[in-house]
């Protein structure tokens, strides 16, 4: 970032991160800052970096991460920038509700501290940021395209799993709105790109079919990527 330019904070887990995309600035947040034009000709001078000149980013989004990684280390990370971001982009929720895959009573319970901890960390967020930042919040994509046809993902049986993400999704639609956070609505997106584009398990980061954009199960591949990155834009742009 440039003395005095402006700064993009990507929080959260690996829909965030560029590994799985195919490496460093080929994740969603990073295209979001900075297309790749040899990739995305389509997005030639639409990211933050050509909107906003100066604009930087701090990638803070870690594999893996929950909400618990996200207040106790990711926060004190951006709180000890000592920046003001203008946009702060949250993707998280899912890997919390993986840990209590199976267990519909306990995917609940999960489902209701993911809510507050968003909401704790939003205020966290708003404490820092520069007025007017622009704060996005994701929700969590469905590998099986809404048939919760778990199995064929590579995950075992669940009945109750689209229920589950359906839940978590509403109680991250409803922590934005208290904040005053824009929702970029990954699982509305995604939602035909799993396992009815393929194999969302495999794992080549870049799949000869671009309409499969889940690698790994649960990861967005480069073309996975892509659509975060559009969806994040959506959700910063004016209006």
């Amino acid at each position: 970032m440039e003395a005095g330019g402006e700064l993009y904070v990507a929080l959260g887990d690996s829909i965030s991160i560029d590994l799985y995309a195919g490496g460093p600035g080929r994740g969603g947040a990073s295209l979001l800052h900075r297309n790749r034009d040899e990739d995305f000709p389509g997005w030639r001078g639409r990211d933050l970096a050509t909107e906003r000149p100066g604009c930087g980013l701090s990638l803070l989004a870690v594999d893996g991460g929950t909400c618990r990684h996200l207040l106790e280390q990711q926060l004190p990370r951006l709180e000890a920038l000592g920046a003001a971001p203008t946009v702060v982009t949250l993707t998280v929720g899912g890997n919390d509700l993986l840990g209590a895959y199976g267990d519909t009573s306990a995917a609940r319970a999960v489902v209701a501290a993911v809510g507050e901890q968003v909401d704790a960390a939003l205020v966290r967020v708003r404490g820092v940021a520069a007025p007017g930042a622009r704060i996005v919040v994701g929700t969590v994509y469905d590998p099986s395209d809404g048939t919760g046809d778990t199995m064929r993902v590579g995950l075992p049986a669940w009945r109750d799993a689209p229920r589950a993400l359906e839940e978590l999704n509403a109680v991250l639609r409803e922590a934005a709105a208290r904040h005053g956070a824009r929702v970029a609505d990954l699982h509305a997106r995604f939602l035909g790109h799993g396992l009815s584009a393929g194999d969302p398990a495999q794992h080549d980061p870049r799949p000869a079919g671009r309409d499969l954009w889940f690698c790994g199960v649960i990861e967005p591949n480069a073309w996975g990527a892509d659509a975060v990155r559009a969806a994040f834009w959506d959700a910063v742009r004016p209006g």
